[in-house]
């Protein structure tokens, strides 16, 4: 972490710096350029200047107290164990032990779910704060004659004010107040991870964020960046995402958005799925809600600024099998056939198709949509070998589930030798299933000469 983070992250102080920079650069331009600028220019010049100076020597002076707090040896209990620094914000894991919020967060973001320090398996990702640990290190800040802490939670205290009053504003009735508001929330969301971490604390704070989407006269541009807020706000950490999935507005809300917003709007409600989604327990919730349908609608229409992320949230949301029956249900597998035998999207929606045919109807589909030729024909020209791969394994399935296909694979094998070289050359994967079939081939051949 940057030394001046969690001063730096101050929206106020950015925003004074940028205008003060700005303001002498307009004035250096003047005088540059214009031989009859006035003695009131040079005036405000150096105004100007020294209200420059002086935000920068606070701004040093917060960063040598920094400094002088790297240089005094703080005691251990109050050392993060990840980062071996002064906690700036002690939280409590499910294991018992504590750690500095921002560390354990990136820790459980990457995918961990056991203890650093124990390698305990996490019952939860849940983070309490330690008010004891906090005040401890409160106190041995003041003892040592640096305020860092006492700072950081000032700022922490300002930006809670700027986020409640911004979300006074875009749920109120005045609909400029709530397009201004909603476009701030957006652009601190996007920017750092205060923001995103704030509206982890509390579920009313997101409700607070949706109630004017809940409105029947929407105003489109309002309603996309609420819905990339949502997006924001889900990629933070796994308390997020249960807290956004959670609210009975939301899902509903990202469906309505899937289904009538932009193009913008519906690729984020997409994006927000994804994400979503990939916390185990939001993948049952999101997919009873009858999000696959809107999903594959999209995947449909093809737009190319939406049709990645409509993919990756169908593909997340059907690693859970109960989804893979649903998506069957709501036409996932001739909507995948048919962009694929048209050669668009081939490694995405390939990797879909190869879990969809796990359920009994998404084979029969196949087999009626002509599907066996566009996959031989992937497996014998694709240069990718994931995509060969899934091809062999969708057509192992489909060719042991209806005989009638065993005709059509033969005749590949005899004019291509297509399988016999993807079991040579395939991942390990392609080569155990392309064997198989090969393998059957051979039996069926052997029937048919003894007969």
């Amino acid at each position: 972490m940057a030394k001046t983070e969690i001063f730096d992250s101050d929206p106020t102080v950015i925003a004074k710096t940028k205008e003060l920079k700005r303001e002498i650069k307009k004035l250096l331009r003047t005088i540059e350029e214009d031989d009859d600028f006035s003695v009131q220019t040079i005036d405000q010049l150096q105004e100007t200047l020294s209200d420059f100076k002086r935000a920068t020597i606070k701004k040093m002076t917060k960063s040598s107290s920094l400094e002088m707090l790297e240089t005094v040896s703080c005691p251990e209990e109050l050392r993060c164990p990840l980062s071996k620094e002064l906690m700036r914000d002690p939280v409590v894991l499910a294991s018992g032990q504590t750690y500095d919020k921002l560390f354990i967060q990136k820790w459980l973001s990457s995918g961990n779910r056991t203890c650093p320090k124990t390698q305990q398996v996490l019952s939860h990702a849940g983070l309490t704060p330690n008010l004891l640990i906090s005040d401890m290190i409160s106190k041995w800040c003041k003892k040592v004659g640096v305020e860092t802490m006492n700072q950081y939670q000032s700022n922490t205290k300002s930006n809670r004010e700027v986020l409640n009053s911004l979300l006074c504003k875009v749920s109120s009735s005045n609909l400029q107040h709530q397009k201004s508001a909603a476009k701030e929330l957006r652009l601190l969301t996007r920017k750092g991870t205060v923001f995103r971490a704030l509206f982890g604390e509390s579920s009313d704070q997101i409700t607070r964020l949706v109630n004017p989407l809940l409105s029947l006269n929407q105003d489109e541009h309002l309603q996309e960046d609420v819905i990339t807020t949502l997006l924001n706000i889900s990629i933070h950490d796994d308390n997020n995402k249960k807290l956004v999935c959670e609210n009975p507005n939301v899902i509903p809300l990202l469906i309505d958005a899937l289904r009538r917003g932009t193009v913008a709007t519906r690729s984020n409600a997409a994006a927000a799925i994804f994400t979503l989604s990939a916390l185990d327990s939001n993948k049952s919730l999101i997919g009873k809600s009858g999000v696959l349908k809107p999903l594959i609608d999209l995947l449909e229409e093809g737009n190319p600024l939406a049709i990645k992320d409509a993919a990756a949230a169908i593909f997340t949301l059907c690693i859970a099998h109960e989804n893979r029956s649903r998506a069957v249900k709501d036409g996932a597998v001739r909507v995948l056939g048919e962009k694929i035998s048209d050669g668009l999207y081939v490694d995405e929606l390939l990797a879909i198709l190869a879990m969809l045919v796990t359920h009994w109807k998404a084979v029969e589909e196949l087999g009626e949509l002509g599907g066996v030729s566009w996959l031989l024909k992937i497996t014998r020209e694709s240069e990718c070998k994931r995509n060969k791969e899934n091809a062999i394994v969708i057509l192992h399935t489909v060719c042991f589930s209806d005989r009638t296909k065993w005709k059509e694979i033969k005749e590949e094998e005899s004019s291509y030798g297509t399988i016999s070289k993807l079991a040579r050359e395939g991942t390990s994967r392609a080569q155990r299933k392309a064997n198989g079939i090969l393998d059957r081939l051979r039996k069926a051949m052997n029937l048919t000469h003894t007969a």
